[in-house]
């Protein structure tokens, strides 16, 4: 596949880095020429810089890897009010929590992927890859078994291209359904943010339970 990369920091060079070396091309774009064919070289392959204007043109998928204080910047350099993005799966790792309390920034009821989709009207938002940091996709290999990256999104195609990048990745896509859904992952994030600031290990927080099967599920009682 063809991804396209808005953004040039860490999340953008881990991600792409794992996608290189899946064999998919890469085109690079952020607010910084410089930092953009910096990061196109780092990665090697296929990789090249662009415009943010010209990053969603011909790709399969464009990944949205700034901090959130930088998305509506990024995505109007990129034109997507214009409609550059629209038809594309724009994939959503943002986190849109304040810094060391993990209290989301969009207030009641709201989502960071709705306003995301607000802001680029017809491009068909995933929210995925936004509960690990960084460093989690640099060295995949390193850990005892493959992460689970939740998925939520409305539209079938976008969500089969972002899960086989998840599996590009060497994680486990699991499609928890529709934007609808989409606060309740990000609040999520927004919990791990605070316990790990608080000085708590999140892992320690969150229960290992066996997985389901879906019969077991419709079978257990009310």
């Amino acid at each position: 596949m063809r991804i396209g990369i808005l953004g040039t920091g860490t999340m953008a060079e881990a991600l792409g880095g794992s996608w290189v070396r899946a064999g998919h091309e890469l085109v690079v774009g952020g607010r910084s020429e410089v930092k953009a064919k910096a990061l196109a070289a780092r990665l090697g392959g296929a990789a090249r810089a662009a415009a943010p204007p010209d990053v969603g043109t011909g790709c399969d998928a464009v990944l949205l890897a700034v901090l959130w204080s930088g998305v509506e910047d990024i995505l109007r350099s990129a034109g997507a009010n214009d409609g550059t993005l629209a038809g594309m799966p724009l994939i959503d790792p943002t986190n849109a929590v304040e810094h060391g309390v993990g209290v989301l920034l969009t207030g009641s009821g709201g989502s960071a992927a709705h306003h995301i989709a607000a802001l680029a009207p017809g491009a068909h938002v995933v929210k995925a890859f936004h509960l690990f940091p960084a460093e989690q996709w640099t060295t995949p290999g390193n850990h005892t078994a493959p992460v689970t990256v939740p998925l939520c999104g409305d539209d079938p195609r976008a969500l089969e291209t972002t899960s086989e990048l998840v599996r590009d990745s060497g994680a486990v896509p699991a499609v928890l359904g529709p934007l609808s859904r989409v606060r309740q992952l990000e609040e999520v994030a927004g919990f791990l943010v605070g316990l790990a600031f608080s000085g708590f290990d999140p892992n320690s927080a969150i229960p290992r339970v066996p997985s389901a099967s879906p019969r077991a599920v419709a079978d257990s009682p009310a």
